[in-house]
């Protein structure tokens, strides 16, 4: 490797030449085809069917949630239409650092990329929480057992990412296919327990109502947690590099794959808060999912079972984004973003086995920190706020990235255009504006967790102003971006 540096003066950044054996080290596998892809979609989010929406309830009540609901899907339609678009043009491993790096910049590609790393980093960890509270109350460990739950889980599927990219989707597949046949058991059981009074069983505050027990405030502060019906759906260009025909696969597999999710939401929503215990006690837990099978089938084994197997539903997302992190953390290191050994492959499987190990510590030291830190939020819940925050932020830069794309390069090769325009990106960036918003002021409970995603956000960007942005390397998307600024 030369050490020389070519310095670009227009974007404060400087490249260091690499031979050929730089990106040796550092090849991935080709596998995916439309049905692998939309299984990693649909299998990184339908956790949020499971664990994690029902804190909504908590905020701002059925009625709330609902209404967030519907607000959350609509920006979701916008943002992944315009991902969509994107990824057909820049089908590279980088995904949003790879849209940001084109219209922005070297500084708006890291930005975008760190804001998504925060949140592919911290919803494993989130989902973990949810892992660990599953297996406890059907094995009825103590809670003190909850971080070896934690443990052994991201030992297993961090070692099974690194294993190989054709178990990985396989496994995506065969899992995400399961979680969604359990959801099916039991939407068909709820529906005849189904009563809206035990949706609206939260009492309300003054000045509220059962429908809205926390006013419209109730509304902004559902918001977060509606998130969490598709938050990682757009984790798919992260798969361009490992699918056979990134420019027409990926499209179709983000856009089945979201109206797979919006499905799986409502019903989600409306009948595990509309059957007994009610919204009021599903509110707060950490299986809810599980407090509704009990109601279909009582508190014996069958509960207990369906309820072991609907684990699969939170092991389909914490695999596929232990996948996604592995991938973000590969690109960004791999242009020198980040220190570049973490983007080395296993020299027989092709993984970036270094990343998907520093993901996971980084993951399980914060669930840890929260957990022992005496707070009376929910681990999980928590967690999720601080993961929303780093998701908002590359979703606002991202549709500000298409906005900027459609204006500079209006000739830019598009294989996909989005139906909905630069519309639907404004919209989406919008509620993702306000969704940012929302976290510090309305939801007091988790505002320091979300205070210390800022503060990680804040120390990778300093990171990069004072290290990272000396040390770039021509990558795909690099020489990508380099040349359409040319152009």
């Amino acid at each position: 490797m030369m050490k020389d540096k070519q310095s670009s003066m227009k974007d404060s950044v400087a490249y260091r030449e690499v031979g050929q054996d730089y990106f040796e080290k550092r090849q991935l596998k080709r596998f995916a085809r439309v049905f692998h892809l939309w299984a990693l979609g649909v299998g990184a989010v339908i956790s949020g069917d499971f664990f994690g929406w029902n804190f909504g309830l908590a905020s701002g009540g059925f009625g709330g949630l609902f209404v967030a609901t519907v607000i959350i899907t609509l920006m979701y339609i916008g943002l992944c239409f315009s991902i969509a678009e994107m990824t057909a043009a820049m089908p590279h491993t980088g995904g949003a650092y790879s849209f940001a790096r084109t219209s922005m910049g070297p500084w708006g590609g890291y930005l975008t990329g760190l804001a998504e790393n925060m949140e592919y980093v911290l919803t494993p960890a989130v989902i973990v929480v949810g892992i660990g509270g599953y297996l406890g109350a059907i094995f009825q460990t103590p809670e003190s057992w909850a971080p070896l739950w934690w443990l052994g889980a991201y030992a297993v599927f961090v070692g099974l990412n690194i294993w190989g990219v054709e178990i990985s989707f396989r496994f995506s597949v065969g899992i995400t296919l399961i979680a969604l046949l359990i959801l099916l058991v039991f939407y068909l059981g709820a529906i005849p327990h189904f009563d809206i009074q035990q949706a609206l069983n939260i009492n309300p505050d003054k000045g509220g109502s059962r429908w809205l027990p926390r006013g419209w405030e109730g509304v902004l502060g559902a918001l977060p947690f509606a998130i969490w019906f598709y938050l990682a759906i757009e984790q798919l260009p992260l798969a361009a590099e490992e699918s056979h025909q990134p420019q027409t696969d990926l499209p179709k597999g983000i856009i089945t794959g979201l109206f797979t999710l919006i499905f799986c939401a409502f019903a989600t929503l409306i009948l595990n808060a509309g059957i007994a215990p009610g919204a009021k006690v599903i509110a707060t837990s950490d299986e809810p999912l599980f407090e509704g099978f009990k109601t279909i089938f009582g508190g014996g084994i069958e509960s207990r079972i369906l309820a072991l197997v609907a684990v699969a539903g939170l092991i389909a997302s914490f695999h596929t984004i232990i996948y996604a992190y592995g991938r973000q953390i590969y690109s960004l290191s791999r242009a020198g973003y980040f220190p570049s050994v973490l983007s080395l492959t296993h020299a027989r499987r092709r993984t970036p086995h270094l990343a998907l190990i520093i993901g996971a510590v980084i993951g399980y030291v914060f669930a840890l920190l929260i957990h022992y830190t005496g707070s009376d939020s929910p681990v999980g819940a928590a967690l999720l706020n601080m993961a929303v925050f780093g998701a908002v932020i590359a979703y606002i830069l991202q549709m500000l990235s298409f906005i900027l794309l459609r204006y500079r390069f209006p000739n830019m090769e598009r294989p996909y255009k989005s139906p909905l325009g630069v519309i639907g990106a404004l919209f989406a960036l919008l509620i993702s504006l306000i969704t940012l918003v929302a976290l510090f002021i309305v939801e007091p409970a988790y505002r320091a967790a979300v205070v210390g995603a800022a503060i990680w956000f804040a120390a990778g960007v300093l990171w990069f102003a004072c290290v990272g942005r000396k040390r770039l390397v021509k990558t795909p998307e690099e020489a990508f971006a380099l040349r359409k600024a040319r152009d």
